[in-house]
This record gives structure tokens, sequence and C-alpha cells, in this order.
């Protein structure tokens, strides 16, 4: 069994193919050696964080270091993901990182009132979205300090 740089797992909530392959790359690219989860709906993301669907069973208490969460998803959306992660006792301190191609006001005030820790919205170059990950997992995944619960 190949062993784990470290247990700090990075949930990427994305229902964008291309979006999700470029984070995953730029993850690698930058050797952010974590695990990555992928949830392609807010009900997935829900799923996995509260041990439910198809997640049932999972031990909960492996919580995820950062969640990097859009908006704009089927099913759920990101607003309400965010909402439920911050009325329960178990994930209201979780880092979540919106990151987004939303540049609409209202998205990103409801997101900070709702208790984002960042509002990022995605570049559309390479590049700079490259960049934008590289610091992100940099700054949440070595840096941070989070709470002790």
């Amino acid at each position: 069994m190949k062993e784990k740089v470290n247990n700090k797992v990075i949930l990427l909530v994305e229902d964008n193919p291309d979006d999700e392959a470029l984070a995953i790359r730029a993850l690698k690219r930058h050797h952010i050696g974590n695990e990555i989860v992928v949830a392609h709906d807010g009900v997935e993301a829900l799923d996995y964080l509260f041990g439910t669907g198809m997640y049932a069973g999972r031990d909960i208490t492996n919580k995820p270091s950062v969640i990097l969460l859009d908006l704009k998803l089927p099913r759920v959306d990101g607003l309400e993901v965010l909402r439920r992660l911050r009325e329960d006792q178990r994930t209201r301190f979780l880092p979540v990182v919106v990151l987004t191609t939303s540049n609409e006001e209202l998205d990103v005030i409801n997101s900070y009132s709702l208790g984002c820790n960042s509002y990022i919205r995605k570049p559309v170059d390479f590049v700079q979205f490259s960049e934008a990950i590289r610091q992100l997992g940099m700054y949440w995944l070595l840096m941070n300090e989070p709470p002790p619960v």
C-alpha cells in the first residue's frame, strides 16, 4: 500500500470536468501530494462531509483540511452547502474557499455572510489558475493553523 504524504485531505467540489482536471493538474504540478476527494455537486459534498448517501459509514472525524467550493452546482448549490456546513457543529469551522467563475457582487456578499474563509475568482489563464491553486495549497495545508476542534 502506498503511504500518503500526509493525511490532510482536500475536498474539491466542482461540477465542471475541465475545471476539476485543471485544479488537480495544478495541485500535482506544484507537488501538493494530499489526497483529493472530488464531489461533483452539492449533494455529493454534503454526503461526504456528513457520512450519508454514497459515503454512508465513512469516518466523518477525518475532515478535509480545506474545501474548495464552486458556487454554481447542480442539485444543491454552493451557497446552500456553505449554509449547511456552518449550521452544523461538526463542520462549522472547516476552512471553505469559494473558488468560482462568478463575478456577481451578491455571490461575494452571500459567501462571506454564510461564513466562507476566502472568495477567489477562477482565473481564465491556466498559468494564473495554477499559481492561485499553488498559493491556496501552501496557505491552507502548510501555514494555516486550524481550530483544535
